[in-house]
């Protein structure tokens, strides 16, 4: 079988820009990498993402939160554009809505996320603020398995980076995104190809 036939249908939520979106769109131009981008969804239709990419040929939807009644109903929508693209991993990039725990634990194991801190550290909005105000030297990204608990599933992949004299939010941030884009791709090829999964309430690797 070929390294393409083995490739991994990935689904990627959006809210905005999609940065990080772009950043895995990249990596699966690549035939030998394990993963292609099958769709890519929104809550919202104003997202920039979608029209990126929608540029580089990929599936888009949308499904506006504002629609549904409540949040079982809006992820039975997601859920079925998910399933009719076939998607077998799904992505959280820049997705600004609190998935509800069936969906989570439908997807256990086969959702990702990355988070702008080095985990378990600073956890929740304004990561960097957070870091700098602690006074860390070093701070960094984290890409992880979703669960219920926010910015709690088990750790895939980190990268640090130093906190310099004089720092602003922005400035850290800045360089904290620079390792997002390329820690994302390499934490989901991880499990993309087997080389990472979830078991129990610890990744393991190999």
């Amino acid at each position: 079988m070929s390294a393409a036939a083995l490739r991994r249908r990935v689904g990627i939520l959006i809210s905005g820009r999609g940065s990080n979106m772009a950043s895995l769109i990249a990596a699966a131009t690549d035939p030998t990498y394990p993963a292609e981008i099958a769709l890519v969804l929104s809550n919202r239709p104003d997202a920039a993402g979608l029209a990126r990419a929608a540029e580089a040929g990929i599936a888009t939807a949308i499904v506006e939160h504002r629609g549904f009644a409540d949040r079982d109903s809006f992820d039975a929508a997601m859920e079925e554009r998910l399933a009719a693209h076939d998607v077998e991993i799904v992505c959280l990039a820049g997705f600004m809505r609190i998935l509800s725990a069936p969906f989570v634990d439908r997807w256990r194991g086969r959702m990702l996320n990355i988070h702008p801190s080095l985990l378990p550290a600073f956890k929740g909005l304004d990561p960097h603020g957070q870091a700098l105000a602690a006074g860390v030297r070093i701070h960094g990204c984290t890409v992880h398995f979703v669960v219920p608990e926010l910015d709690s599933g088990p750790i895939v992949a980190q990268a640090a980076v130093p906190v310099r004299p004089g720092d602003t939010v922005d400035r850290l941030a800045a360089r904290v995104l620079a390792e997002e884009h390329r820690l994302y791709p390499e934490g989901l090829a991880l499990v993309a190809s087997g080389r990472a999964r979830l078991e129990g309430d610890r990744t393991v690797f190999g």
